[in-house]
């Protein structure tokens, strides 16, 4: 299975990066950290468009033939980020333009609140630790350049899906992705992956009866669930739009930011025993992604364990409560937990993929991904 591209260039921000960064730039390590889970995928998302012409490919493949492994992060560990950031500016410049350049520093800066000189700033800094890292993997997977642009191509849904809601907004409106398109086919994607694992897990669970229903059946949901999944988005989206003509910027979080639910919506046939069961599990799911995003470190996670496992504990109080529910309206709860599915799917494996947080943490999340599993099946 290819790699996760966005996931490969995150692993190379450990803590001692991050801090040179932040210091560089007059941010606190909490703030880059956010930005720079914005700024990554918005960087692939920009390469990906790059590589879609034969011309594109080769510039790309030109630059990264002419950079030698691990030079950029050596900059930050010798104390140049601003040779560092030069050098990111020099290179983004050539490869999408001055004035792509400056339309995607505007939206960053307005992302992550420095203005267009530290959004210019943030891309700069970022660009080298981003091609630094697709290089080295285009050597470890031995890709070549078309290769190489393939890959990127293939993953362009799910890296723009990567963009926090924020970022994403500010991008979309600056045309530089399309976020409604490339948001409808990731989720159709990554919930039909989410069904298939989903139908895994039951299989293995000994539903043997059922295993030459398993493809219509899993055709069907993941019909359902990307068309849900599109339909809610990030939860309470459609509503929040609907009903408020402009919103604030808000401080975006590490990973993604949660958006305001909407309560009101919940189904009345999913209440049992006076208990909406759409309304808490997106309570739950809003406290579960604040939760999640706000690891960035072996001590995040850590002081994160009891309020997973908490979490986990609600879940599997649904899953009982669930049952007292009519067929129809435990297919209709199930079909809401697929849906959300996708997205804390790519939280918890950007939360594993952090340094050393993956041993900490694996246990409590199985658990969380295992009544997620359950709780689809209610």
């Amino acid at each position: 299975m290819a790699a996760n591209l966005t996931s490969v260039v995150m692993q190379l921000l450990t803590p001692e990066i991050i801090a040179k960064i932040a210091s560089f730039l007059g941010l606190d390590r909490g703030a880059t950290q956010k930005a720079a889970a914005g700024v990554i995928p918005a960087l692939l998302a920009g390469l990906s468009d790059l590589v879609a012409t034969p011309a594109g490919t080769s510039q790309l493949s030109k630059l990264l033939s002419q950079q030698q492994a691990g030079s950029f992060t050596d900059l930050l560990r010798k104390g140049d980020p601003q040779g560092l950031a030069q050098a990111g500016s020099g290179m983004l410049s050539g490869l999408l333009g001055g004035r792509t350049m400056d339309t995607m520093a505007q939206a960053v800066g307005k992302f992550a609140g420095t203005g267009d000189s530290g959004g210019k700033s943030l891309l700069s800094a970022l660009t080298p630790i981003v091609l630094g890292a697709l290089g080295q993997h285009q050597r470890a997977a031995g890709l070549d350049a078309n290769g190489l642009a393939s890959l990127l191509r293939s993953q362009k849904d799910q890296i723009v899906g990567a963009i926090p809601s924020g970022l994403a907004d500010h991008l979309g409106a600056a045309g530089l992705i399309d976020k409604a398109e490339a948001g409808a086919r990731s989720g159709m994607a990554a919930a039909s992956a989410a069904g298939s694992r989903i139908a895994s897990a039951s299989d293995r669970a000994g539903a043997g009866a059922m295993s030459g229903q398993w493809p219509y059946w899993l055709v069907a949901l993941a019909l359902l669930a990307g068309l849900a999944w599109w339909a809610i988005g990030r939860p309470g989206q459609q509503v929040a739009e609907q009903t408020t003509p402009t919103r604030p910027a808000t401080t975006q979080t590490a990973i993604i930011q949660p958006k305001p639910e909407t309560v009101g919506t919940a189904s009345p046939s999913l209440t049992v025993d006076g208990v909406n069961l759409a309304s808490q599990f997106k309570s739950s799911l809003d406290t579960l992604k604040s939760t999640l995003s706000g690891i960035t470190d072996v001590a995040g996670a850590q002081a994160a364990l009891p309020k997973i496992n908490d979490l986990t504990a609600q879940l599997n109080d649904m899953k009982t409560r669930s049952a007292k529910l009519s067929p129809e309206a435990r297919s209709e709860f199930a079909k809401l937990i697929v849906a959300a599915t996708p997205a804390i799917e790519q939280i918890c494996d950007t939360v594993l993929a952090l340094p050393g947080v993956g041993s900490i943490a694996k246990p409590a999340i199985d658990d969380l991904r295992s009544k997620m599993d359950a709780l689809a099946r209610a």
